[in-house]
């Protein structure tokens, strides 16, 4: 069974993250996307959706007026910037608030968490991702960039910059490491020092201090040592 879903958000970057999302998992069918709450207001009073993400801070009308003038049987999860509006939006019935930039992993949760409420799935359950997961990348004012998390390496801090290192290429773009690194799923990157996250399945060896990637010896930071090797080794012990 699919569930049918909406996004409606004024950023068509915005929009794009979110539509990667869903086209990671194959339990969600993406039906339509709109940029103001007008449009999918007219949308909504006519077709039936299962889920709707819906951006609050719009013009004209925004996400909470919509939410509350519209009578549809959709589950809606808001998504915002700010973290102001989370009580109003329990208020109005909201499903779930997830502030951006959104994480994969928090995103994924709420719609397992929307699938138990709707078919009663054990919790233990989850939605069935597709094999090969990916990200979009801002790399300059108008292009996003996919990268598939299997081709990720290293991600190395460059201050207020990060430099993404894959298989075949390096992207740099304007994001902190702890940011980008809340983004990844946390069973397949490990923060090992301030400056790097790596992948867990590309570490070849640990030595010291030290992991090897690929050839190349990144130091694992003195405050992250115990959880980087109680990771690793607890991963290949499984």
């Amino acid at each position: 069974m699919s569930f049918k879903v909406i996004i409606i958000d004024d950023e068509p970057l915005a929009i794009n993250i979110l539509k990667n999302y869903v086209e990671q998992i194959k339990e969600l069918e993406l039906v339509q996307t709109f940029t103001n709450a007008i449009d999918a207001s007219t949308f909504l009073q006519r077709n039936e959706v299962d889920i709707v993400f819906l951006d609050i801070n719009m013009p004209i009308m925004n996400g909470l007026d919509l939410l509350g003038s519209v009578n549809s049987k959709a589950m809606v999860v808001m998504t915002t910037a700010h973290e102001d509006y989370a009580l109003k939006s329990f208020e109005l019935e909201a499903i779930d608030y997830l502030v951006k930039p959104i994480p994969f992993h928090r995103f994924l949760k709420t719609v397992n968490r929307i699938i138990n409420l709707k078919e009663g799935v054990p919790k233990n359950e989850v939605p069935t991702t597709n094999d090969n997961p990916s990200i979009f990348v801002k790399v300059d004012k108008k292009k996003l960039q996919k990268i598939y998390l299997d081709d990720i390496i290293v991600i190395e801090s460059l201050k207020d910059y990060i430099r993404i290192k894959t298989k075949a290429n390096k992207h740099i773009i304007h994001k902190t490491l702890s940011s980008f690194t809340e983004e990844l799923p946390s069973d397949k990157f490990i923060r090992i020092h301030r400056s790097y996250t790596v992948a867990i399945n590309k570490i070849d060896a640990i030595e010291g201090n030290s992991v090897e990637v690929q050839g190349i010896r990144y130091t694992i930071g003195r405050s992250y040592l115990n959880e980087v090797k109680s990771k690793i080794l607890h991963d290949d012990l499984e």
